[in-house]
């Protein structure tokens, strides 16, 4: 067998150390994927010890992995060509995994493929590294963990930091699992950074000021700087439109939906839950999520107290996904599952169109503080992509604030003044309160 000789950072020390959960976190650039594509590569090697047995088995998660390029099969491949690794020291790549010394196995999944039966298949699994963490669900990590269960098996975890109440973040930051080590790792922790990765760092800087905090130090989401609808956001705040919002029981519930799916293929689902109280739009609540059927949502919505919500979708409702199961249109099935629903239909510059919409709206809408911070911080982060050649407009980004964005925008069109005019009392909490009365929730 090679003679494995790995450098580590300093900052990366503390996680040689045997610990239940090993968590790195922090901006691009810091070196976070490659420790533990080493780290992995150096377990593996290490497992089966000087009298052989059985190897290493391990599994490279995402929350969604749509095809492998996307995974870290190709990282852990070119550190085995690093290191010298390979089918003499017991490690042979494959199309869809790695065989390690001693029979061992590295697979690499999409947690989004599990379910509460199928994610026994990992109990004899003694390292986990999930990659781009801040996506993980709380479902996805509550079904991890109990799983994780033989003698010295070890979650790893890296990601950029999004938002405080990303599930991961909450658990490592927040709960703190016993046994759990953490790290904060930024690009001036990494003494191998390129000269390359330094410009694109200070290009960063120079050219997206508002992006560089949260992209390169891995700073939480905020409102940046020429995103579509930061100064309305920060005029809420200002406005204290961003607080306790609470429920009128005698009006109608809306549910706005971005559609994404289920499987491997799916883009985010996501849902604004809203009533509209006079000129007032008040947003509930906000779900967010990726990869699961659509189930999943309904049982979300009942168990949020939404079972009675009024669903809006948008035109690609009539579709049926590839990887549905059901056969059925996405409406169909919202339908089957006991909602009503109403369809929208998107003509031809229907993005700019919410935007402008949502734009003019904003001044009227509410927002409950405690519900809706993921969604806040999409409209924070949703901008334009502009041509770095010429500087033209394109359009909003297709990112990650793309989907909330969508479905915010949905009820901006889908909102319809009130032809009568509607009296509104002032509460001691500074909500306004519709005739009916208000139910906290």
């Amino acid at each position: 067998m090679s003679k494995l000789v790995i450098d580590t950072a300093e900052v990366f020390e503390p996680l040689l150390e045997p610990a239940r959960d090993k968590v790195a976190r922090g901006g691009r650039g810091s070196g976070k994927s490659h420790f533990f594509a080493e780290l992995l590569v150096e377990d593996c090697a290490a497992e089966p010890g000087e009298n052989g047995g059985e190897g290493l088995y391990s599994a490279c998660i995402r929350e969604v992995q749509q095809d492998l390029a996307q995974s870290s099969k190709l990282l852990i491949e070119k550190k085995l060509t690093k290191f010298g690794m390979g089918e003499a020291d017991g490690f042979k790549v494959y199309k869809d995994v790695i065989k390690t010394p001693g029979d061992g196995l590295i697979i690499f999944k999409g947690m989004n493929d599990y379910s509460a039966d199928s994610i026994k298949s990992l109990e004899g699994f003694k390292r986990t590294w999930w990659e781009e963490a801040h996506g993980a669900t709380e479902l996805s990590i509550q079904l991890l963990r109990p799983t994780m269960r033989a003698t010295g098996s070890q979650m790893w975890w890296s990601y950029n930091p999004r938002l405080k109440t990303d599930p991961v973040d909450t658990l490592f930051m927040q709960r703190k699992p016993t046994g759990c080590v953490v790290v904060n790792a930024n690009w001036r922790d990494n003494p191998w950074r390129t000269a390359e990765l330094d410009q694109e760092r200070l290009d960063c800087l120079n050219n997206q000021p508002d992006q560089y905090p949260h992209v390169w130090e891995g700073d939480y989401v905020s409102i940046i700087k020429g995103a579509y609808y930061a100064d309305a956001l920060r005029s809420a705040e200002t406005e204290s439109r961003i607080s306790f919002v609470p429920v009128d029981p005698n009006l109608r519930i809306w549910a706005f939906w971005d559609i994404g799916g289920p499987g491997k293929k799916a883009d985010a689902m996501t849902i604004v839950i809203a009533q509209f109280i006079g000129m007032k739009i008040c947003v509930l609540d906000y779900i967010e999520g990726q990869g699961q059927v659509l189930g999943f949502y309904t049982e979300l919505l009942r168990s949020r107290g939404w079972a009675k919500a009024y669903c809006v979708v948008p035109h690609d409702a009539a579709q049926t996904h590839a990887d549905n199961p059901t056969g059925m249109d996405f409406e169909s099935q919202l339908q089957q599952a006991g909602f009503q629903t109403e369809k929208v239909h998107s003509p031809p510059g229907i993005v700019m169109q919410r935007v402008a919409t949502s734009r003019r709206l904003f001044p009227r809408i509410w927002f409950n503080k405690d519900k809706t911070e993921g969604l806040r911080a999409a409209l924070g982060w949703y901008h334009a992509k502009v041509s770095k050649q010429t500087g033209q407009d394109h359009g909003p980004e297709h990112d990650w604030s793309s989907h909330g964005a969508d479905a915010f925008g949905l009820m901006c069109i889908r909102y319809e003044e009130p032809t009568e005019s509607v009296q509104f009392f002032t509460s001691s909490r500074g909500a306004s309160a519709g005739a009916g009365g208000f139910l906290r929730r």
